[in-house]
């Protein structure tokens, strides 16, 4: 079991930025895929940024060049550095980790096994 707890959304406007934070109750194992999701309203969830144990990453080609997805020393707290932001962006967003990740599969387009609760992030125009 693996507890996710993500902190940092807030109102902004278009353009600005936003640092997202997660702190997970455990370190990761060794072959582990982390990552964030949101959910837009109207909207299923969807991958956003994942990274994976060998340092690789993924983002979803909307985000890409704007959004950054980093680990820190300790492997207990995630970070999805949000620039540029946009009202598009808008959505409760999701920390994720699958602890037990097969070589090659740490892509945004799969779903993971642990959630966090979920922060808002809202972007006016």
């Amino acid at each position: 079991q693996v507890d996710l707890v993500e902190s940092g959304g807030d109102s902004v406007q278009a353009g600005g930025s936003l640092r997202l934070s997660c702190a997970a109750s455990r370190r990761t194992y060794i072959d582990y895929c982390l990552g964030w999701y949101r959910q837009q309203p109207g909207q299923e969830r969807e991958g956003v940024a994942v990274l994976a144990s060998d340092g690789s990453t993924s983002y979803r080609d909307s985000v890409k060049g704007r959004f950054t997805i980093s680990l820190d020393n300790t492997k207990t707290t995630l970070y999805l550095q949000m620039n540029s932001l946009k009202p598009e962006d808008t959505a409760v967003y999701y920390c994720a980790a699958r602890p037990e990740a097969v070589a090659g599969t740490c892509r945004y387009y799969y779903g993971m096994d642990y959630y966090g609760k979920g922060t808002q992030v809202t972007v006016s125009s």
